[in-house]
């Protein structure tokens, strides 16, 4: 360990003798301070975290994203072109220990950078506060600076519903196989469409479970976040004025004294929230809302974000040092991504590739498309579909799907968004970036990273200068 930990300490100490390195801490500093006062919020509490929060830690991220590809295969790859790597390897040190060194020292540079852009936008972020007007410093309080749980309706195993009425089909009539995959999704479609639809008149109930956290919810207040969408809209209506949608709120157990009656006026296509007073669940901890729709459209309450509970789970505090430590986490992968690529190619080619990586990392939606497709070559228009695979089809779709399921596993972790919005980064997230980003993925490329450096052979890197 002790030859890992001088290896990194020399790393770090050649990364801040870079320019790059004295121009980072500039441009991080300026989107920390700078730029809350170039981009100017709304007044509100939300429209106050957006600008903070969002703009600066995706800003800091970014930067420190780019920089850390560019260290990561500038330190490797330059140290053996300029025949620095040689004098070391000579050493009684092997070399997974020289590049766990490397990883290690950029690591902690980046930690120290994170920690103080981190640190800065959250003193800036408790002053600013302050400025706020006490109505909304209220909001910011209780509802964005706080890390806050969230609990939705389960959803039925579409899977076996949409097999059995999609065998029914066949069996009643005869279908191309070409067309086959479009009846499968139309069916998919309005099977989902029976619980997001609520016609004019009609009556929607969400039993939605607490689970565990109904025993520190007791005397605690819980609010409701809603999203619809309108069948229709309003005739000449515009985006300056648009219109607004009565909604009746039963909210409660059905039958009790507890139950709880609102009603309120809200926009379709954005985001509702509103508090509910406490200790309206029943003794499962199942919190019941009904909704009735006094309006002459049909509204359509999305399944993934229409509904869902809010509820305190824990301090602000704590939830931002676990966003921050997820942002590392990226940070470690991508020190991994570049030291693999520095690993057996030159710089100028090492950064091109941990470049192209990162952009295919970033195209899970094409990729995602394209598996839906069945191919990328021949697709009919009217059904979507690829209806005669090439042989460039059956090549690239298995190393696509396996590659969405690589990508899959690290991808969903968004802590900005999440700290923005108030949301709770929980401790098993925070377990399953570390898993899954440095251990899985981060790991895959340390193993194929320390195997090309260990097998290069480094004089004849020497002997290309």
């Amino acid at each position: 360990m002790k030859r890992i930990w001088a290896i990194a300490m020399l790393t770090l100490k050649a990364a801040y003798r870079f320019r790059l390195v004295r121009l980072l801490e500039v441009l991080l500093l300026g989107s920390v301070v700078v730029l809350p006062m170039i981009i100017k919020d709304d007044g509100t509490a939300r429209g106050f975290t957006q600008i903070l929060l969002t703009y600066t830690l995706g800003v800091i991220t970014v930067l420190l994203g780019f920089s850390t590809l560019w260290l990561a295969c500038g330190t490797l790859a330059g140290d053996i072109e300029e025949c620095q790597m040689q004098m070391v390897a000579v050493k009684p040190i092997a070399r997974w220990q020289i590049w766990l060194g490397k990883w290690l020292g950029i690591m902690l540079m980046n930690t120290l950078l994170l920690a103080l852009a981190g640190g800065a936008v959250f003193a800036l972020l408790q002053w600013r506060a302050r400025k706020l007007p006490a109505e909304q410093l209220t909001v910011l309080r209780n509802e964005v600076l706080v890390a806050r749980g969230s609990a939705r309706e389960p959803q039925p195993d579409w899977e076996p519903i949409v097999e059995k009425i999609y065998q029914q089909r066949l069996k009643e009539s005869s279908v191309p196989a070409v067309d086959r995959p479009l009846l499968r999704r139309q069916i998919a479609e309005r099977a989902k469409a029976e619980l997001q639809l609520v016609p004019a008149s009609f009556l929607r109930r969400w039993e939605i479970p607490l689970g565990a956290a109904r025993h520190g919810l007791r005397d605690q207040p819980l609010y409701v976040r809603t999203k619809f969408q309108a069948a229709k809209k309003q005739p000449g209506s515009s985006f300056d004025a648009p219109k607004t949608y009565r909604a009746l709120w039963q909210i409660g157990p059905p039958g009790t004294a507890q139950v709880v009656r609102q009603e309120m006026s809200t926009p379709a296509e954005s985001f509702s929230e509103f508090e509910i007073p406490p200790n309206l669940f029943d003794e499962r901890g199942i919190l019941t809302l009904e909704f009735w729709n006094a309006n002459e459209e049909t509204l359509l309450f999305p399944l993934e974000d229409g509904m869902e509970v809010l509820y305190r789970e824990g301090s602000f505090g704590l939830n931002y040092c676990r966003g921050l430590f997820i942002i590392l986490c990226w940070l470690a992968l991508l020190t991994a991504l570049g030291l693999a690529a520095a690993s057996f190619l030159s710089f100028p080619v090492a950064s091109f590739l941990a470049l192209g990586v990162l952009i295919v990392g970033l195209s899970s939606g094409t990729l995602s498309q394209i598996i839906e497709q069945g191919g990328i070559v021949g697709i009919n228009q009217n059904t979507g579909q690829v209806d005669n695979p090439t042989v460039i089809d059956r090549a690239t779709l298995p190393l696509f799907q396996g590659l969405l399921r690589l990508i899959n596993l690290v991808q969903g972790f968004s802590p900005i968004d999440a700290l923005s919005t108030g949301r709770s980064v929980t401790w098993e997230q925070t377990g399953l970036a570390l898993a899954q980003i440095v251990l899985l993925l981060g790991g895959l490329f340390a193993a194929v990273g320390i195997t090309l450096f260990t097998r290069r052979e480094l004089a004849t890197a020497q002997g290309t200068q």
